[in-house]
């Protein structure tokens, strides 16, 4: 398991060792042990997420707040998304940027999403299913988010807009500066 960086604080990705032969791909998707060698964090993830979405279904941006905060680890178990993040803790010194990577289940790669982040997704396949492992549990009354369309972040979805799939929920989401965390 390799650890890259992000250009956001405490963000990055791994790209698990895939085993390739003619009938297919096997990859250990998640090891307490060689994730600890790999980052150097002890992490105790507590709830597995999955979502099936069709394609330009925009999930996001979301997270929870203060104490029910969550990092998270996500991964595409089939097709591929567009995955990004928006740091939202006042005091970082990348508070307000964004990063977006592409992870497919062909790439294999995962990103971990640390706690004071945004997260959110657009699936770039006819479909795919998302996995995610929590550190906390989900809870309703600390939910927060982003509009995923916010001028001031000017997140490239890398589709057009007439393909984008938005919950009425998230459409309604606040803008960047109006955001409380």
């Amino acid at each position: 398991m390799t650890r890259i960086e992000s250009p956001l604080q405490d963000c990055f990705y791994i790209a698990p060792p895939q085993f390739k032969d003619d009938r297919g791909i096997f990859c250990e998707t998640y090891n307490d042990a060689a994730f600890q060698k790999a980052t150097g964090l002890t992490i105790d993830f507590v709830q597995d997420n999955q979502s099936v979405s069709q394609y330009g279904v925009l999930r996001g941006l979301h997270f929870q707040r203060a104490a029910m905060a969550q990092a998270k680890l996500v991964r595409v178990a089939y097709g591929a998304v567009l995955d990004v993040v928006v740091d939202v803790r006042p005091n970082s010194k990348t508070y307000g940027q964004h990063f977006s990577i592409e992870l497919s289940a062909q790439n294999g790669r995962q990103l971990f999403v640390p706690k004071g982040f945004a997260h959110g997704f657009v699936t770039l396949s006819d479909s795919a299913i998302f996995c995610y492992k929590c550190d906390a549990f989900y809870d309703k009354t600390s939910e927060g988010g982003i509009r995923y369309n916010d001028a001031t972040l000017a997140i490239d979805w890398h589709l057009p807009e007439d393909a984008i799939l938005v919950s009425d929920k998230d459409k309604e989401l606040p803008l960047f500066r109006d955001l409380t965390t």
